[in-house]
């Protein structure tokens, strides 16, 4: 295995993007606020989500989307986390439908996520006029700015990928991360977005999230405090060309090896950005 560059979109059949939507009129005019990450064709899908009794709309809008197991792409947004704020299902529901419309696709092919502020409803207004511009400059290159957008707090982006052999092909697998404050065992206010060309089942593929979470991003804490939008989902586009794996075979280990790796990479990079946070401490 090989650190390589292209975060979330080093993986093949990946592009991202992430633009200035206004979201918060109060917000830096320069601040990306709205990012989006597509694959070129039906991506097997799985999502791991906070532990929190309290949870957005965004999560269960994105649970009912991913139950088939497969998704095409991912809309998601900072300054508002459009949590226990009037018409949170329905602002959530139009995002998925904002991005549909950009894309030429379905509202059920996206995956939805916020972060940001408690309580206040959200600009979708914003978003959607937003979406065909972020759709437009969707590209290989654009994990880096997919990143800046999800952050709130987050004084860096935060993206990682890695290459590795299943079945003589290579694999690429990476992603973008945000989380700062809010961050507590059983995730906290975090997203990540992870992609991969692997080819793999979505039951396998939601088992081998699963278990990641468990040892990575749950494991991490800056104040102890949870959230209500904690997500982490993956896409696997297939594109690599590996034989399929659809059980926990020699190939399911190495697959998760590198998921374990990246994960715990990105929750590193949470946990040493915590706000006032001048030590990393692992044990």
């Amino acid at each position: 295995m090989k650190l390589i560059s292209g975060g979330v979109t080093a993986a093949k059949g990946f592009q991202a993007a992430g633009i200035h939507a206004g979201i918060k009129t109060e917000s830096d005019p320069q601040k990306n606020d709205l990012a989006m990450i597509l694959c070129d064709t039906e991506a097997t899908a799985a999502g791991v989500y906070t532990m929190n009794r309290v949870k957005a709309a965004p999560i269960y809008v994105t649970m009912e989307h991913l139950e088939n197991g497969v998704a095409r792409g991912i809309i998601a947004n900072s300054g508002n986390a459009n949590a226990c704020a009037p018409f949170s299902h329905e602002n959530a529901v139009k995002m998925s439908e904002a991005a549909a419309a950009a894309t030429g696709l379905k509202p059920e092919d996206f995956i939805v996520a916020s972060t940001g502020v408690i309580g206040q409803m959200l600009n979708i207004s914003a978003i959607e006029a937003a979406c065909p511009t972020l759709a437009s400059l969707l590209s290989r290159d654009g994990s880096m700015e997919a990143a800046k957008a999800i952050m709130t707090t987050d004084t860096r982006p935060k993206e990682i990928a890695v290459s590795f052999e299943i079945g003589g092909k290579e694999v690429r697998l990476g992603g973008i991360a945000k989380g700062s404050g809010m961050i507590h065992p059983n995730m906290g206010t975090m997203l990540a977005f992870l992609t991969t060309d692997c080819s793999i089942s979505s039951d396998v593929l939601q088992n081998a999230l699963y278990d990641t979470v468990k040892v990575t991003f749950n494991r991490i804490s800056v104040d102890g405090d949870t959230s209500t939008n904690d997500t982490c989902c993956i896409l696997a586009s297939g594109a690599a060309e590996n034989p399929v794996i659809d059980w926990k075979s020699e190939d399911y280990d190495v697959f998760l090896g590198a998921l374990k790796f990246v994960c715990t990479e990105l929750a590193k990079k949470i946990a040493g950005d915590g706000e006032g946070a001048t030590k990393l401490v692992a044990c």
